[in-house]
């Protein structure tokens, strides 16, 4: 029985089970938190802020793509960087779900970007 639990709880994870918490350090030094999950996972439709993310060798994330949206469920169906993102490596979503509204997305979203530049975002100013 205890085999079978093993190997049904395993599976739930590779469904969408939080794997980690990892905080990821903003340009302006403040750290946010994200919760780690495999790429398939789906989400409700709340307001959030999300990385496409890949681990280096040493076991560091890596993040290839930063956004923020009003609805994870609807923004991340067939979502238009997934492809590049996984092409790139990419094996998690991290996600930071948001009451903040939508200024303090952006600011979030634009405060990572401009410290680790992912690839696959447009070049932003400070």
């Amino acid at each position: 029985m205890n085999f079978i639990k093993k190997l049904f709880g395993s599976r739930q994870k590779a469904e969408g089970t939080a794997l980690d918490s990892v905080s990821w350090p903003g340009q302006s030094g403040k750290e946010y938190q994200y919760t780690v999950y495999p790429l398939e996972t789906t989400f409700p439709p709340v307001p959030g802020n999300y990385i496409y993310a890949k681990q280096s060798e040493e076991g560091q994330w890596i993040p290839l793509y930063v956004a923020q949206t009003r609805d994870m469920h609807q923004r991340l169906e067939g979502h238009e960087k997934l492809q590049d993102a996984t092409d790139n490596g990419a094996t998690h979503i991290h996600v930071n779900l948001a009451s903040s509204g939508q200024a303090g997305r952006c600011t979030e979203e634009k405060d990572l970007i401009l410290c680790w530049r992912p690839i696959l975002n447009d070049v932003m100013e400070g």
